[in-house]
């Protein structure tokens, strides 16, 4: 007999042990079994499980879960990324904490040996973590980005690219992170509004005739101005195109140029270009070939491009000094106060600069076209299918990728330099010497290029690297390409486009067929998650709490494909409850002798009941498989709770009491086999969302299914590997639906009658029958005990019309009804209903008010509009209940 209760502290990481020790988790190697595979977004090897991990990860689990069990080849490969400069920054600050050597005096080579250890010992903790979530990944074949494989895989792409003249060395803008003193993507760039100024500054003109005046927010990068641009059109400056203005404090003249870029509308029009420090500068210097003047060093300090007395100067400081310079002179024209976007490293916390460097860069414009036609073309879909245009968008417009980074931890880049700076790209040392040899004549000195590349250069590999390419594995053969990719939306261009061009690239075939992008996981008031709110939900603290089940549920629930998951704790423990709900129904059919009869073909069962209960059953397996097909994971939820906490535990379980409890011995014993089966059936269909309480369930409850088809379960008795049901419609029985439909709506409408009108719970009215058709007289006449104890009424009787003061309801064209005025005042009922109604109609007037205001959906913060969206969907449901509810009483007289 099952325990009173389920619990998941000392349940979860005894199955999950059972289940990695059996090897399940691994694809079977049936050669006619179809592959179904997906690799893992890697997780940084630095990190921790976040609520964002525990979503997408679950979601991935449910789909190799619900695969395996069709018997498919399913392949989930895990990994993880080697983070370049969160582990570098991980590392170096332990260093610091124990009084150690800083990176740069130990070195390049003692320093990643000291990143490898750190590695060994701490880099496991995430993958730990995805196991207490129940993730079914095959462990046997987990992946790191910096592994030998994958290693090789980075060194032969890197080596072909630069011979197909795709990878190349340029000098451009970056974004520079002068703590780490590294380019790093935009990613890894977080915009934080703060308050600042606009500097007015007058720049005189050469000839001596006047000034031009422009606003800037950096005044130090004035220091590398090369231009002066105004619009075209703009009249007040036609005049003065093709002349020059004295840069003060530098001394220097530069041109006044006619350029597109400037707003004439904004400021005075003219703006001053620093193609060296600002991102739009540099493609205003692009078009009048203008000079490149960088005024930094890697730490933000001004270099010697600049006047003496700045030199060796911080940014911040040289601001200053140029500020009260311009004053002066007499040239500061005026301060501004404004609150401005200024860019920050998101690990350093330090302002990025757009920084002028050479680094190595990717012509991503080539390798798009092929990634955007494989999406115009379906060959790769995106589910919702809204999320192309982003990618699209993004594609469509590519610029070169910067795939240099100035690390020691990564993969260093395979070029080496000559004496003469002549570069020798190849995917070994002992390869670059030997070009060189063969150029110069003879062995010399080579020198290896210091930095190592962007980490999504190799985990745009990530899904055939993994696999074993560049070798032509089995695995490569059998599983490539992937089915489904799970990820967020914020990388749909770091990363999916990446693999989307690296894989076609390489092997002539997408990487994957089908990407979902999975929703954000938001607070409970629909806030965006953060440590500074304090408002983060630790997925492990809740796991603890409320146990992985009722957790993944939650998430898969509410996974909705439009729309981000606003989570509480009180909906998990909502979910928990419903694991509960199951663990109970359970015992219930075990204390009531439910066992699975030799030979139970659930197509010949007699009793109406049972034949609308299989037919449910058939009807929830085909809409939860169909659903998690097209990644439908809340559909598939939603249909996995009606059926199991209303169909089966409230109303298949109270229904069936008469049956199991009465004199006919058939009946009782074809109801006990249905309950068995139908267990049989939810803990398979339940099983890739609730992994742990459905595999408990399944072994605690053998004796119920004896005679399993599957006996003794999947791979070792698992439920894991038990084969997924395939129901035919053709159990679905309409008679038996209409028949126990009819009683279910009889009883649940009378208690929403009940409810709505505050009848006293003591109270005991008649259930008045007043119009039906003959069949359902006959069904309602046979079943009156049961309706009469479930409704809590005193008697079902038949009449010709109700009284007045009986309240009147519709079921399927039967008319019922409740005689309640003894047990309530009307008029005061109605007076109540009344009331609510008129407040209901008032907050929605407001809402809808709100929500009608432009100008409030465009400046509210996004989750206080969703909010009022919600309260108005909610008051209006309400409202439309209340009001039924007051024409029912209306009519009761």
């Amino acid at each position: 007999m099952l325990e009173k209760t389920f619990d998941p502290k000392t349940a979860e990481p005894r199955l999950y042990a059972a289940w990695e020790a059996s090897g399940g988790f691994a694809p079977t190697d049936d050669p006619a079994a179809e592959p179904f595979s997906i690799v893992i977004p890697p997780p940084n090897v630095t990190g921790s499980l976040h609520i964002g991990h525990a979503l997408n990860n679950t979601l991935q689990d449910v789909l190799i879960r619900f695969e395996r069990m069709r018997g498919k080849a399913a392949l989930w490969l895990p990994g993880t990324d080697h983070a370049g400069i969160a582990t570098q920054m991980v590392v170096e600050r332990q260093l610091a904490q124990e009084g150690n050597q800083s990176r740069r005096d130990m070195g390049r080579e003692a320093f990643v040996e000291k990143v490898w250890e750190w590695k060994a010992k701490s880099g496991g903790t995430i993958v730990n973590q995805l196991r207490r979530l129940g993730a079914s990944c095959d462990w046997s074949r987990e992946r790191f980005t910096l592994d030998e494989g994958l290693s090789a895989a980075v060194r032969k792409v890197f080596v072909q690219l630069y011979r197909e003249k795709l990878i190349y060395r340029d000098k451009r803008l970056v974004n520079w992170d002068p703590h780490f003193q590294t380019a790093i993507s935009d990613l890894e760039v977080e915009p934080r509004e703060v308050d600042g100024h606009y500097w007015h500054f007058a720049y005189p003109l050469e000839e001596g005739s006047g000034e031009i005046v422009v606003a800037t927010t950096r005044p130090e990068t004035m220091l590398g101005d090369t231009a002066v641009a105004v619009h075209p059109s703009d009249e007040r400056y036609t005049h003065l195109v093709g002349k020059a203005v004295r840069l003060p404090i530098v001394n220097r003249p530069i041109p006044i140029i006619a350029d597109e870029y400037p707003d004439p509308e904004k400021g005075s029009g003219a703006v001053k270009i620093t193609p060296a420090h600002d991102f739009n500068d540099f493609a205003v210097g692009k078009r009048h070939n203008l000079p490149m003047i960088n005024v930094f060093d890697d730490f933000a300090r001004l270099n010697d491009n600049v006047p003496p007395e700045y030199r060796g100067l911080d940014r911040f400081a040289a601001r200053k000094k140029v500020v009260e310079e311009f004053e002066a002179l007499g040239l500061l024209r005026g301060i501004e106060k404004t609150r401005h976007v200024v860019p920050h490293g998101d690990r350093s916390g330090v302002v990025v600069e757009p920084y002028l460097t050479d680094q190595w860069y990717v012509n991503a414009e080539v390798l798009a076209k092929p990634a955007i036609k494989a999406v115009e073309q379906g060959d790769t879909v995106f589910v919702p299918k809204a999320w192309e245009k982003t990618y699209f968008e993004w594609m469509r417009n590519i610029q070169p990728w910067c795939i240099s980074r100035q690390l020691w931890w990564g993969h260093r880049i395979p070029a080496w330099y000559g004496p003469d700076g002549k570069v020798f790209v190849a995917e070994s040392e002992a390869e670059a010497r030997r070009q060189a040899a063969e150029l110069y004549g003879r062995d010399v000195d080579l020198r290896q290029d210091e930095d190592v590349l962007d980490t999504w250069f190799s985990s745009g590999l990530w899904p055939f690297s993994t696999m074993g390419w560049p070798e032509q594995t089995e695995d490569l053969a059998r599983f490539y390409p992937t089915h489904t990719l799970v990820t967020g939306f914020d990388i749909i261009f770091f990363w999916v486009a990446r693999m989307m061009m690296q894989g076609l690239h390489f092997t002539g075939q997408v990487p994957f067929q089908r990407v979902f992008i999975n929703a954000l996981v938001r607070d409970a008031t629909g806030a965006k998650m953060s440590k500074s709110k304090g408002n983060v939900m630790d997925p492990l603290e809740l796991v603890d709490e409320f146990g992985a089940d009722a957790l993944r549920f939650t998430l898969t629930a509410m996974s909705g494909q439009a729309r981000d998951i606003k989570l509480s704790k009180q909906r998990i423990e909502g979910y928990r409850n419903f694991g509960t709900k199951l663990w109970n129904a359970t015992r219930f059919c075990q204390m009531n002798g439910c066992a699975r009869a030799e030979g139970f073909d659930p197509a010949a069962v007699q009793a109406p009941l049972n034949r609308w209960i299989v037919g449910e059953t058939a009807r929830t397996a085909r809409a939860v498989t169909d659903a998690l097909a097209d990644c439908g994971f809340d559909e598939a939820a939603t249909q996995l709770y009606r059926f199991i906490w209303n169909r089966f535990c409230d109303w298949y379980v109270e229904l069936a009491k008469p049956l199991l409890n009465g004199e006919d011995a058939a009946a009782k014993a074809e109801t006990q086999a249905t309950a068995a089966w139908v267990l049989d059936v939810i803990l398979k269909l339940l099983h890739p969302v609730m992994p742990f309480i459905t595999e408990e369930l399944w072994g605690q409850t053998a004796d119920l299914g004896a005679s399993r088809e599957d006996a003794p379960g999947g791979q070792d008795g698992f439920l894991m590997t038990a084969r997924w049901p395939e129901l035919s419609d053709s159990l679905i029985d309409p008679a038996a639906d209409a028949e126990i439909g009819l009683i279910i709506e009889a009883i649940s409408e009378g208690r929403s009658v009940r409810a709505e009108l505050n009848v006293p719970p003591s109270a005991r009215p008649p259930l008045l029958v007043v119009e039906t058709s003959a069949e359902q007289r006959r069904v309602l006449e046979a079943s009156t005990p049961l309706i009469a104890q479930l409704l809590r009424v005193a008697e079902v009787r038949f009449v010709d019309a109700a009284p007045e003061g009986a309240i009147p309801y519709v079921v399927d064209g039967a008319t019922l009804a409740l005689p309640v005025a003894e047990f309530i005042d009307l008029a005061a009922e109605r007076a109540r209903l009344a009331k609510e109604v008129a407040s209901l109609t008032g907050d929605i007037e407001k809402t809808s008010k709100k929500l009608a205001n432009p100008d409030f959906v465009a400046r509210a913060p996004e989750e206080v509009v969703e909010e009022n969206r919600e309260r108005l969907a909610e008051a209006e449901a309400a409202k439309a209940k209340l009001e039924g509810a007051l024409a029912r009483l209306t009519a009761a007289g």
